[in-house]
């Protein structure tokens, strides 16, 4: 959306207090697969079995999806900057605690106060990150998604290395990382308002009463039930030391980020949210049998296990964007809801693991694994009209879909089509408008202006980029500037819950409704590739809208945007 012309702004030239914050995001990323490696150590050196080790996933993830419900009201009340210490605090005490312990159920008591750091942790970083970054949200978005990747791949590695050295030295690098965190944290980023409105304790538990959210909230716990059974157990039959595990999860984490941010949004747009989660849990299930049926041989279940995270990025992606999708309560509640059922069904599952393969083989729990990947295609079929519903805003389904809002007075009409223009919370706005009141002027058209309002979505997290209020006040500014130049304008707010391809096809329809001569966009702060890719915003207006639609610049000419252009602006970028 709006930029300014020419190379887009950096992301990562941002206050230390979002640097801050975004290294501690990419320790928290690396908690669950920097213990990985080291799974088959713990068991050997503390005399313990596969079953009982797999407890430090479960005590972990338990306490996680149950303080998910909480976390919304803790933060409404103390504010997200100290609700972020006392989450930072809380991790580094339990990682270090557990590095020092001499016991496999010592290690999993402190592995559950860590989890209730965590869910701290994660509920608010997102929401500082966007707060405190400088630009708008793009960039902080970016920043996010970063630390997101490197967390995901760079955890085994890390945890390989020091699991070379010690089982210990995980824990206590998890430690040492967090402690340095908190103190950045405590001197670099400020204290943030309260919310104006404070969230019920048992809102998330409310919200579940909504069919669509319920629905997606179990198809969420069978997914993770089988993802989490192949993270916890997949080590041993792979008969390799701390290091060598370390490399597989690695490449194993690689895909998973590269397909979480980069390839589901594009299969989204081509094929749509239910179909593509349909091939997807088919393909994990197809996956895990693999692992079943090859058990025995460890090339067989390292192969899998690496595959297995192109379908993990997809599928963690596209739930969370079902999950908003169809959900007809605030995001933040939503997305409590959520991880409680996500964390609920990623916690049991290590446990009733241990158990199948105490009583039975190795086999059996990545067969049941299977079987939940399958069970959830027909569970999410329960809701594809709901879904369908809500990605196509037809029907009269509750979910909450991109919409326009009018803002202010609208503009006198004018015989000629008008000029929309589509810009988002960003410094160079302001003259993307100034260039699309150019073009309108210049054709004797009346200008309606647009801001995009998003909820970022990533991974189980939602927040609001900005309140209602603040994206009024941007049209309202917007629309002040260009009456004291003498231009009158219509206002309107976009509201998108984080699929960018329906908000574009939203505004298309709009344009269409009102015979609009153009539609007019400026440089992305997040940079051509992004801006331009299937899935895009941009990319999904230009396929759906019916007039044309320009590609504007304070100093540029406006440039005609069609499959071709938007496929030769990428290729400039590479």
């Amino acid at each position: 959306m709006s930029a300014s012309h020419g190379k887009a702004a950096s992301p990562f030239k941002q206050p230390k207090a979002v640097w801050a914050v975004a290294f501690a995001c990419v320790i928290s990323f690396m908690g669950i697969g920097l213990v990985d490696p080291i799974l088959p150590a713990l068991a050997d050196s503390l005399h313990a079995s596969p079953s009982q080790v797999s407890l430090l996933f479960s005590s972990y993830l338990i306490v996680t999806a149950v303080a998910m419900l909480f976390v919304g009201w803790v933060s409404s009340h103390l504010g997200a900057k100290r609700t972020l210490v006392i989450g930072l605090a809380v991790i580094v005490v339990f990682a270090a605690l557990a590095g020092t312990s001499g016991s496999i159920n010592g290690i999993v008591g402190f592995r559950a106060g860590w989890g209730l750091g965590n869910a701290l942790f994660i509920a608010t970083s997102l929401a500082v990150i966007v707060a405190s970054a400088s630009g708008g949200f793009a960039g902080a978005i970016i920043l996010y998604e970063t630390a997101l990747g490197l967390g995901i791949a760079v955890g085994p590695l890390l945890g390989g290395e020091l699991g070379g050295i010690s089982w210990r030295g995980p824990f206590f690098g998890v430690a040492a990382l967090m402690a340095v965190a908190l103190v950045a944290t405590l001197a670099f980023v400020p204290s943030l308002p309260k919310p104006k409105r404070r969230v019920s304790p048992i809102a998330p538990l409310k919200a579940l009463r909504h069919r669509g959210l319920l629905t997606m909230g179990i198809m969420a716990l069978l997914y993770n039930w089988g993802f989490f059974t192949m993270l916890g157990y997949a080590p041993y039959p792979m008969e390799l030391n701390a290091h060598e595990l370390g490399l597989v999860f690695t490449g194993w984490g690689l895909l998973v980020a590269a397909f979480s941010v980069f390839f589901a949004p594009r299969l989204q747009a081509r094929l749509g949210t239910a179909p593509v989660l349909y091939a997807n849990l088919l393909g994990l299930g197809i996956v895990m049998a693999v692992i079943a049926a090859g058990v025995s041989t460890p090339t067989v279940v390292i192969v899998a296990v690496i595959v297995s995270g192109a379908f993990i990025g997809i599928n963690n992606t596209l739930t969370t964007q079902a999950v908003m999708l169809v959900s007809p309560v605030e995001r933040p509640v939503a997305s409590s809801a959520y991880g409680f059922l996500r964390f609920i069904g990623g916690g049991l599952a290590p446990f009733a693991a241990g158990k199948l393969a105490d009583a039975t083989d190795l086999s059996v729990p990545f067969w049941l694994g299977a079987a939940t990947f399958l069970l959830a295609i027909p569970v999410l079929a329960s809701g594809h009209g709901l879904l369908r519903q809500a990605e196509e805003h037809t029907g009269d389904a509750e979910a909450a879909t991109p919409s326009l809002t009018p803002v202010g007075v609208p503009a006198p009409t004018s015989e000629e089509p008008p000029v929309i223009v589509a810009v988002s919370s960003h410094d160079q706005a302001p003259a993307i408008v100034d260039a699309a009141a150019r073009l309108a002027h210049d054709t004797g058209s009346s200008l309606e202006v647009v801001h995009v309002q998003q909820t970022a979505v990533v991974e189980e997290l939602a927040v609001d980029t900005e309140t209602t209020d603040q994206a009024r006040a941007a049209v309202t500014a917007h629309l002040d500037r260009l009456a004291a130049q003498g231009i009158a304008a219509t206002g309107l707010v976009l509201t998108s819950i984080g699929n960018h391809a329906a908000a574009g096809r939203v505004l298309a329809q709009h344009a269409a409704d009102v015979h609009a001569r153009v539609v007019a966009v400026g440089h992305s702060p997040r940079g051509p590739l992004t801006q331009f890719a299937d899935g895009s915003f941009t990319s999904a207006l230009t396929h759906a809208a019916t007039c044309t639609v320009a590609l504007i610049g304070p100093d540029q000419t406006p440039r005609h945007l069609t499959m071709d252009t938007l496929a030769e602006l990428r290729n400039s970028a590479v």
